[in-house]
């Protein structure tokens, strides 16, 4: 039997090129009740990305608008563009039981906390050390020299709010990175606040132990009967 559970926000954050972009789609790939949570940005859509896939790329004037609406759940600017994650669409998953992932940056995770405190769930992921960043950004190949030496600038600011996230690992391993951010991911699945139909389910165990008292109590109650009768008999 299927309890019925409120999905929950997953949200990944990272320096860039320390990985959480990787384990989300790795995640997403191998999970089907884990949906993308596909924001919107006011950034150059890279070459191997594709709009309504991995970003919604929009101009500023859309993207103030849709604040202006109260559309987003969370927004903020990095590195000169602004990024974005509409509402509706996540709050209709968690009421369905989805779980909704997020690659997103400390400040927007700040504001979902603030919204919406007890569906989420945060795992800030470290790379080995600043060395092993660096060469992962030159090794994507995404952005030339000037903006990976901002990225490097920013990192030890990024990474100053580890403390502020639920779970924290490192990356050191893809695979085993992977393997336990799907074990956060389990674990908080089964948490009992967000079981909300754990409480019919355990009822049912209340009722099926009051019919088997009655049940007792009828049988005994007969043999008691009978044996009054087989002695007025006697």
């Amino acid at each position: 039997m299927n309890i019925k559970r409120r999905g929950l926000m997953l949200v990944l954050s990272s320096p860039s090129g320390a990985g959480k972009t990787s384990i989300a789609r790795a995640l997403l790939e191998q999970d089907n009740n884990l949906k993308n949570s596909i924001s919107v940005t006011t950034r150059p859509k890279r070459p191997a990305e594709t709009h309504g896939k991995d970003y919604f790329f929009i101009v500023d004037n859309q993207f103030k608008k849709m604040c202006n609406k109260n559309e987003l759940l969370e927004h903020a600017e990095v590195f000169g563009h602004f990024y974005g994650t509409p509402k509706d669409f996540v709050f209709e998953q968690l009421d369905k039981g989805i779980d909704v992932i997020f690659d997103i940056d400390w400040q927007g995770t700040q504001q979902i906390a603030q919204l919406a405190p007890n569906d989420l769930v945060t795992v800030f992921i470290l790379p080995p050390n600043l060395q092993a960043l660096h060469e992962r950004l030159l090794r994507r190949g995404q952005d030339n020299e000037e903006t990976i030496a901002k990225r490097m600038n920013e990192a030890a600011s990024e990474i100053s709010h580890w403390p502020e996230y639920h779970y924290v690992i490192v990356n050191n391993d893809f695979e085993q990175s992977l393997a336990q951010v799907a074990a956060i991911l389990n674990a908080e699945r089964s948490h009992r606040k967000r079981q909300i139909g754990l409480a019919e389910f355990v009822n049912q165990f209340r009722q099926g132990n009051t019919i088997v008292k009655s049940t007792q109590i009828k049988h005994s109650l007969k043999n008691k009967i009978v044996k009054l009768l087989n002695r007025l008999a006697q």
